[in-house]
């Protein structure tokens, strides 16, 4: 796990942008130079502590340099196939890599199973390929005009580089507002892009119109599943689950877990201790302070975190959560480099620095298992759906006038009003409008007249739309909505703050439920074994039947943020007051400010859920502030 940067240009040199990714490489450092390159990397040692991970790693006849960001746990069955061919001079995965992709080229890539970002160039050819892993695991950010070429693992490292374009892209500052990310490509910077997952980049060093963007992977969503009993997938499940883990434990350094209480971290500890009866499980999780209260619809995690822990003889470590949001809010979005809307970045923050301090540099974590299962509320409102599709249009035009008033402070309301108020639309828009947070005329509305026209006809929700002819075989609408969860909603903002939080902090966080198999598998379950009437997750839950008390497979569902309405509403005046303030945006030029305040007056009455684009436009300012000013 690592950073890494690249250019491809005469003019700019790396140190700057290397300097601003130091965080995510405490241990090594190295840069490569050639006349039309150079290629930096800072280094966490995780496997191979010694001198010969060194990166960046030239091939022993020096024709080919690697630089990676990641881990592959599949590493060893590779090197076993390459060993009478090559020389390892090292125990490391990027070695692993780079012999691996002299001998099978480019059908490499979609043999690795784990977490990668990386570049290799070809001295003798001069040939540069930039690849990310199949689910965007980990970050890669890249700069392109005819003249230069540079990448990154952070939009902060790009932003350094002398003669950058700061244009904003108007369209994706409406993502992070409606979505409170930006899926696929977009970031805030028009020429700053997102490498999509499973996609590499190709180019020439010497001649930039070479410059391509080729799919190597899609996620295998084809409308076939499979017809064994649900006993004998449940015991598969187990299997790849155990598999997966086992595979994620690979590392020279100690390892630990996060351990919310819920269903997928506590799942992911008890497969570790069935693999590891006797070894030491240090876990962490956080006090949200609300001293076993529910918050916002959300059940308190801590009680269950702890029970979790002491059914599975597990060491846990109880981190306090009480945050300056006030204080750190800025400071977060730096980490972030993109406005992302959500608390639930500075909890992973406090975890793994904690973490750190303990000498865990790696941590195993939950995340993926409600999007490759199925855990979302917005996935159980498709049972509803199967009654809603049978009323006629016009009872369905008066249902959803009649939610239309229903006030949004309370959570049972404001999910009523959620499952209902586009209950009229065309199908697809309305499962798509389950990402949103504001309706699209709300959103337009926020739009400074300058920019009106320009964005009258952009609606982000398209892009989730149009994403469904990447699967044409696809029937099922669960799977439809768990494909945008795995190519949107993870990959642009769950793995991208887990990844920045941990490694601001010097920590590599690992994600077992993204396997590849695991996950090539998930697709293949049928759609009622993953939810089943209302219960989500059912495989799953079946499965960890063998594994945890009962209270905890079907215990309520919790969310691991914090409570952004109530400091909406009732704390965050003073940087509300600044960051929204008339100067400010007027500085901006952005938004309408009379539309601002009426958006902060609703929302305050309860007349819209608006309290997460709200805290979209000053995370939007921040970002502004840092990135921009």
């Amino acid at each position: 796990m690592c950073g890494i940067v690249g250019a491809v240009s005469s003019n700019n040199d790396l140190i700057e942008t290397y300097h601003a990714i130091s965080h995510r490489g405490p241990d090594d450092e190295g840069i490569f130079t050639d006349k039309y390159l150079q290629l930096g990397h800072r280094r966490l040692s995780i496997l191979d502590l010694s001198s010969n991970g060194h990166q960046p790693m030239l091939s022993e006849d020096e024709r080919y340099v690697i630089i990676f960001n990641g881990e592959i746990y599949n590493h060893l069955s590779i090197r076993e196939e390459l060993t009478d061919k090559y020389s390892f001079r090292s125990t490391s995965d990027t070695e692993t890599i780079l012999y691996g992709y002299i001998e099978f080229g480019k059908a490499l890539f979609n043999r690795l199973n784990g977490i990668f970002a990386l570049a290799i160039y070809d001295k003798q050819t001069q040939d540069l390929i930039i690849v990310r892993d199949q689910f965007g695991i980990k970050p890669l950010y890249y700069y392109f005009n005819k003249e230069v070429l540079f990448f990154s693992s952070e939009v902060k490292a790009l932003s350094k580089l002398s003669d950058f374009d700061k244009s904003i892209d108007h369209e994706a500052i409406l993502n992070y507002i409606q979505f409170l990310w930006s899926p696929g490509e977009k970031t805030p910077f028009k020429h700053v892009k997102k490498l999509l997952p499973g996609h590499y980049i190709e180019v020439n060093v010497r001649n930039l119109s070479t410059f391509s963007i080729t799919k190597y992977y899609e996620l295998t969503f084809d409308g076939s599943y499979s017809t064994k009993s649900e006993e004998e997938l449940i015991d598969e499940l187990d299997e790849k689950l155990l598999k997966a883990v086992e595979r994620q434990l690979l590392s020279d350094v100690p390892v630990g877990f996060f351990l919310s209480g819920g269903l997928d971290s506590s799942a992911i500890v008890a497969m570790a201790r069935r693999l590891y009866p006797e070894r030491k499980l240090q876990c962490y999780t956080v006090d949200t302070g609300s001293g076993g209260k529910n918050f916002e619809g959300f059940a308190d995690d801590l009680p269950y975190a702890v029970k979790v822990a002491r059914f599975l003889n597990a060491d846990l470590q109880i981190v306090n959560a009480k945050l300056d949001i006030v204080k750190d809010f800025d400071k977060m979005i730096y980490h972030l480099d993109e406005p992302q809307a959500d608390a639930a970045p500075l909890n992973v923050l406090n975890i793994c620095r904690k973490a750190r301090e303990d000498g865990y540099v790696v941590l195993l974590g939950g995340t993926a298992g409600d999007d490759i299962f199925s855990g979302y509320r917005r996935h159980q409102a498709l049972y509803y759906e199967n009654y809603f599709h049978l009323l006629p249009q016009v009872v369905k035009l008066s249902l959803a006038r009649l939610v239309t008033p229903l006030n949004t402070k309370r959570p049972l309301t404001r999910r009523i009003r959620k499952l209902i108020q586009d209950i009229a639309q065309p199908e697809l828009v309305r499962y798509s409008n389950f990402f949103s947070w504001l309706p699209t005329h709300i959103l337009h509305n926020l739009v400074a007249d300058k920019h009106k026209q320009y964005l009258s006809n952009y609606s982000p929700i398209n892009q989730l739309i149009e994403s469904l002819k990447n699967i044409p075989l696809e029937t099922n609408n669960l799977n439809k909505m768990l494909y945008w969860d795995l190519k949107y909603f993870l990959a642009d903002h769950n793995l991208n703050y887990t990844d920045k939080m941990s490694m601001a902090v010097g920590v590599e966080v690992r994600v077992p439920f993204l396997d590849k198999e695991l996950v090539e598998f998930s697709t293949k379950i049928p759609p009622a074994l993953k939810l089943k009437g209302t219960t989500t997750k059912y495989l799953l839950r079946k499965v960890m039947e063998r594994y945890l008390p009962k209270e905890i497979i079907y215990r309520p569902k919790a969310g691991f943020g914090a409570p952004v309405r109530q400091w909406i509403v009732n704390d965050l005046g003073e940087l509300i007051d600044d960051y929204l303030s008339y100067e400010s945006i007027e500085k901006r030029g952005l938004f309408d400010y009379e539309a601002v305040q009426q958006l902060l007056v609703d929302n305050k009455k309860g007349y819209i859920d608006a309290s997460y684009p709200i805290w979209a436009l000053l995370a939007i300012e921040s970002w502004m502030r840092q990135f921009v000013d």
